[in-house]
């Protein structure tokens, strides 16, 4: 029999369906949008600096700015590259990634399709609405045919927000690197019993 790993839900990685590439960590705080995509908060982190005892007496420490970077986590984790769209060009990779999307849950969710296509139109017109309020994100392999995600801030916000869309993803195990088979991915029950929508 199969053997399911007992891993906190924190540490599962929400991945690209077509490329395996990670997208974020269930770590993060998000909310399903339109039964369509999950809206993810980030944080800008620090990466790189060092501290040193620059006092006698070891109780004075600095912080030395020489490497350190600050950086979004949700990017920084997933690798995710920054790319840029016209409206126009969004609106040609959107209809073919949609269609792509459609097409495998018509093969293994046909169940989803239909609200899947119908929460699609309600996201994309509010992307639109605002289109240049977006930043886009590339997946690590630099596939725009797959999934991409979506940067934005609301309000005054330091720390930005992302958009993924929820059936591009597959829930994996850490520990797999891009493997999206069967044995990678969190089963459909556990994750239902952990309040993840796969």
């Amino acid at each position: 029999g199969r053997v399911v790993m007992s891993v906190d839900k924190k540490v599962y990685i929400f991945k690209d369906r077509f490329t395996g590439d990670d997208m974020f960590s269930g770590a993060y705080p998000f909310e399903l949008i339109d039964d369509v995509a999950y809206c993810v908060k980030a944080k800008n982190i620090r990466r790189g600096g060092e501290s040193f005892d620059v006092g006698g007496d070891g109780n004075l420490e600095e912080e030395v700015d020489d490497q350190a970077v600050t950086v979004i986590n949700v990017v920084d984790a997933a690798r995710l590259q920054q790319t840029t769209f016209s409206k126009k060009d969004y609106m040609a990779y959107i209809k073919d990634y949609l269609k792509r999307v459609k097409d495998e849950l018509s093969a293994t969710q046909p169940d989803r399709v239909d609200k899947f296509m119908d929460g699609s139109k309600v996201f994309v017109a509010r992307i639109l609405k605002s289109f240049d309020e977006y930043t886009f994100y590339v997946n690590e392999s630099m596939d725009f045919t797959a999934g991409m995600a979506l940067c934005f801030w609301k309000n005054e916000e330091v720390d930005p927000y992302f958009y993924f869309i929820r059936d591009g993803l597959v829930l994996g195990f850490p520990g797999f690197g891009k493997d999206i088979s069967k044995e990678a991915l969190v089963p459909k029950e556990v994750a239902a019993k952990q309040g993840f929508l796969v």
